[in-house]
């Protein structure tokens, strides 16, 4: 990934879904809004280390293409999230062209105990294709996962995305190493100021 500030940000993933971990490729660093994503290389690079998807080639695609299209795409799902988290999700429109290029289907594979499993394949001839397995992440979480469980980091200075998975539904940091203990931290202050 891309530099920011001379440091070398490693994908953020917290999110504990494919789409919203997709959001958090923008975050708060230094007290500053940073996009992760710079550069095709730095998408590129997210594409596989995160969502697991290996370009076959991107070389044929315009230079800068990958990058517009994700961010694109991430600001589609984001007010599309936005609103179905208000619940004012009327239109699902601003995905359809997206939803629309993605092309796949399943292939039959052995796994290393040589037993078949099923594999799903995405066409990667568009850029939008590309984003095949991200959109239709996001197409799940908007149709099929509870909204009470999305949320944002409780933290004033992080806008970090999560679904919260925990047992109890009560996870309020995006991550409780970061997050949870810049608040401890900040209480535990305040306790002894007073």
């Amino acid at each position: 990934m891309t530099d920011l500030a001379g440091i070398k940000i490693e994908p953020i993933v917290i999110a504990d879904h494919l789409a919203l971990d997709m959001l958090n490729t923008v975050a708060i660093v230094d007290k500053q809004q940073a996009d992760f994503w710079q550069t095709d290389e730095d998408v590129v690079y997210w594409l596989k280390t995160v969502a697991g998807i290996k370009l076959r080639s991107y070389q044929s695609f315009k230079q800068g293409e990958i990058l517009e299209t994700a961010r694109e795409l991430r600001e589609v799902i984001r007010k599309l999230v936005v609103k179905k988290k208000a619940d004012s999700l009327n239109s699902i429109k601003p995905i359809e062209p997206f939803l629309d290029a993605s092309l796949s289907w399943i292939s039959l594979q052995k796994n290393a105990e040589g037993q078949w499993h099923q594999h799903r394949c995405y066409k990667q001839d568009t850029v939008k294709q590309v984003f095949g397995p991200i959109t239709e992440a996001a197409a799940a979480l908007l149709a099929e996962v509870d909204f009470n469980l999305v949320r944002v980091c409780e933290h004033d200075e992080c806008i970090l995305w999560f679904l919260d998975r925990t047992k109890t539904h009560k996870r309020r940091w995006c991550s409780m190493a970061l997050c949870g203990n810049r608040h401890k931290v900040a209480k535990h202050r305040k306790q002894k100021a007073q």
